[in-house]
C-alpha cells in the first residue's frame, strides 16, 4: 500500500525562496571576502583559471631579474610590471621613491587590467628580505589606490618552482582597464604627521633599517644625512624574515618580533619605504594592527628638509674612517 504525502505549495515556495536568499547571502559574502594577504603556491596554481585574478610579477634588478628573468619563465598568466622601472615609486619635487599621483596610479594599475573587482597577487623573486619589500611596497600602494583583493605569493616565484608547478616563456600582454583609484589615506603617515609625532608624541616611530643606517653608521646615497628621525624605535625588517626558507617567519614568531613596538599608533619607515612596508605589511596586515602607518617618504624625504631634526650615533671615528675610504 502507497501511502500518499501532501505537499502545500505555500510551504514549498518559502522553503525554495529561502534556499534563494540564502545562496544569494553567500555569493554577497563570498565577493565581499578579502584575499588573504598571503598564499600558496598550490593555491595559486588552482585559481589559475579566474577570470577576476591577475598575477602580478614585479621582479627587477633589485632582485637580480627584470623583464629578460620574467620572459625566460614566469607562472603561466602572470603580466610584468618591474617594480624598479615601471612607476610604483617616482620622484616629487626632486625627491625619489615617493608615492605616485593618483592620475599615475589610476594608469599604472589600469593598464595592467586590474580594476576594482580584480585579485591581484603579487609576485617577488623570493630571494630575499630586500626583494620581499618590493612585493609588500606594490601590494602597500595597491591598497593605498583603493584595490581591496590584495595577496603576496608567499616564498616567490623561488616557492613556485621547489614546488615543480609550471612555467610559460615568452610574455603577456595585459588587457588594460580603466581603474578609478579611491584613496586610503588611512595607511598613509606624510611628512606633517611625522613632524607632528616627532615634537608631541601620539604614536611610536619604527624604524625597518638595519642597525647601522638607524645609528648613523651608513646611510643611502639619496638622504643628505646620517642617523633616524629622533624618537625612533629600531625594528629591523629582516627580524620578521626566515633567511632559509626565504619567507615571512610563522606569526607566532612575528608576534614576539612586533611585541616590542608598545601598544597604539605606529609609523614605520627607513630610507625610501621600502623596508618599512615590510614592517607595515606584518604589523597592519598579518597581525591586525590597523593603526599601523607607512611614512612612504623615510629619510630620502625627512632629510630632504635641513630644518627637520635627527638624531644620530655617528662619531668623529665614523667620519674619518670614511674620508680614509674605510667606511660609509
Amino acid at each position: 500500500m502507497k501511502t500518499l504525502v501532501r505537499i502545500n505549495p505555500f510551504n514549498a515556495v518559502r522553503r525554495l525562496g529561502a534556499a534563494m536568499l540564502f545562496s544569494a547571502a553567500m555569493a554577497v559574502s563570498v565577493a565581499g571576502a578579502h584575499a588573504d594577504p598571503l598564499v600558496t603556491p598550490k593555491w595559486l596554481n588552482e585559481r589559475l583559471a579566474d577570470t577576476d585574478l591577475v598575477v602580478l610579477d614585479i621582479r627587477s634588478a633589485i632582485d637580480g631579474g627584470g623583464a629578460q628573468a620574467y620572459a625566460a619563465g614566469h607562472i603561466p598568466k602572470s603580466v610584468h610590471s618591474d617594480y624598479d622601472k615601471a612607476g610604483w615609486r617616482v620622484t616629487r619635487n626632486n625627491v625619489p621613491f615617493m608615492v605616485p599621483t593618483v592620475p599615475e596610479l589610476e594608469k599604472l594599475i589600469g593598464d595592467l587590467g586590474i580594476d576594482e573587482d580584480t585579485h591581484v597577487v603579487v609576485v617577488p623573486a623570493g630571494v630575499s628580505v630586500l626583494d620581499l619589500g618590493s612585493a609588500t611596497r606594490t601590494y602597500w600602494t595597491l591598497k593605498y589606490a583603493g584595490v581591496k583583493n590584495i595577496s603576496i605569493l608567499d616564498g616567490g616565484i623561488a616557492a613556485w618552482r621547489t614546488a615543480g608547478l609550471p612555467l610559460e616563456t615568452g610574455t603577456n600582454a595585459p588587457s588594460p582597464k580603466i581603474f578609478t583609484a579611491t584613496v586610503d589615506k588611512s595607511i598613509l603617515a606624510e611628512a606633517a604627521d611625522v613632524e607632528s609625532i616627532e615634537g608631541k608624541g601620539g604614536a611610536t616611530l619604527v624604524d625597518a633599517r638595519p642597525a647601522s643606517f638607524f645609528l648613523g653608521k651608513e646611510k643611502a646615497p639619496a638622504s643628505k644625512a646620517y642617523g633616524r628621525i629622533p624618537g625612533a624605535l629600531n625594528i629591523d625588517s629582516a627580524e620578521f624574515y626566515d633567511s632559509e626558507s626565504n619567507r615571512l617567519k610563522a606569526k607566532a614568531a612575528l608576534a614576539v618580533v612586533a611585541d616590542t613596538a608598545p601598544a597604539g599608533p605606529i609609523v614605520n619607515y627607513c630610507n625610501t619605504g621600502h623596508w618599512a612596508s615590510t614592517d607595515w605589511f606584518v604589523f597592519h596586515e598579518l597581525l591586525g594592527r590597523k593603526d599601523a602607518k607607512l611614512y612612504a617618504g623615510s629619510m630620502v624625504e625627512w632629510t630632504s628638509n635641513d630644518s627637520r631634526p635627527i638624531e644620530s650615533s655617528r662619531t668623529k671615528w665614523d667620519d674619518l674612517k670614511k674620508a680614509l675610504g674605510l667606511g660609509s
